[in-house]
């Protein structure tokens, strides 16, 4: 084994603890795992860790203990978000950490081999896992996105028309409500109609609907609150804007998808049809003389 400087040393016990740390994270989320294919695939995933964190503990020569904050933190982040977010977050940023450190790569020159090794191996099996919430993940997409564009519009339509904050949250309650169950009816009959590679047309109108009324809901909550309509409409679209933005940082990391792109594209669509329809809300309420 090549001299290793006491700064290269710090640096490969911090990966070091990093391995030891996601094994236990790996070893948490598989106790609590009910799929026993699942279960199986995570307990492998934290042997492969403890692999490697012996391989780190050859440079170091000495035992590491675990960051159980992380520990906890990834754990109930698996436990809101699903195993999958958590798990490709969490080795998101330490190949991130360690690709980039030069002085590291100089030092111990097998490191790249063996980082390269050890993330084929993980990933491929991150691949096996089946998380349920990941197949209905369409759904899901098709009741937040039909949310945010249908509601940004009509309330910024309703606001200029009515003029009344609590009227306008009323009859975007209705409207919600009622769309959320149409958007719930036609997921399961587009589910029935079609080959649904092992989904239930029950959960995934489930899943649309509810998210549906649950972003309406907060679309509408600022109109609830304040008796200013245009300042609802400025809160509710600054929420629109981070709905979307945690949503699609959510997918981008669970299914491997570009983020800023489908970020972008989204918000502008939704902005831009609350800017139409808050012009033409202006025009009925001129043209028709509506008075609220």
């Amino acid at each position: 084994m090549m001299q290793l400087t006491d700064a290269i040393l710090k640096k490969i016990a911090v990966f070091q603890r990093n391995e030891i740390t996601e094994h236990y994270i790996y070893t948490r989320i598989a106790g609590v795992t009910a799929d026993p294919h699942n279960r199986e695939v995570l307990y492998r995933i934290a042997a492969e860790e403890l692999t490697h964190y012996t391989i780190w503990k050859q440079y170091t020569a000495k035992e590491i203990g675990p960051s159980m904050l992380r520990v906890w933190f990834y754990y109930l982040i698996a436990r809101l978000l699903g195993m999958t977010f958590a798990i490709k977050l969490m080795e998101g940023v330490e190949q991130g950490a360690q690709a980039g450190d030069e002085a590291l790569l100089a030092a111990v020159p097998e490191m790249p081999a063996m980082l390269a090794n050890e993330a084929k191996h993980e990933w491929e099996l991150i691949a096996l896992i089946d998380e349920e919430r990941l197949k209905y993940v369409g759904s899901v997409v098709l009741g937040l996105n039909d949310a945010l564009v249908e509601f940004t519009g009509t309330l910024a339509g309703l606001t200029f028309a009515i003029q009344n904050s609590q009227i306008i949250a009323v009859a975007g309650l209705i409207t919600g409500v009622a769309a959320s169950l149409s958007m719930a009816a036609s997921e399961y009959l587009s589910q029935r109609s079609e080959e649904t590679n092992g989904t239930s047309p029950k959960k995934a109108a489930l899943y649309t609907g509810a998210t549906y009324i649950v972003t309406v809901a907060l679309l509408i909550l600022p109109f609830l609150i304040l008796r200013n309509p245009y300042l609802a409409l400025v809160f509710t679209l600054i929420g629109a804007v981070l709905v979307i933005f945690v949503f699609t940082f959510y997918i981008s990391v669970a299914k491997d998808l570009p983020f800023w792109k489908r970020f972008a594209e989204m918000a502008a669509i939704s902005l831009g049809i609350a800017a139409v329809s808050f012009v033409i809300g202006l025009l009925i309420r001129v043209m028709l003389n509506v008075n609220v």
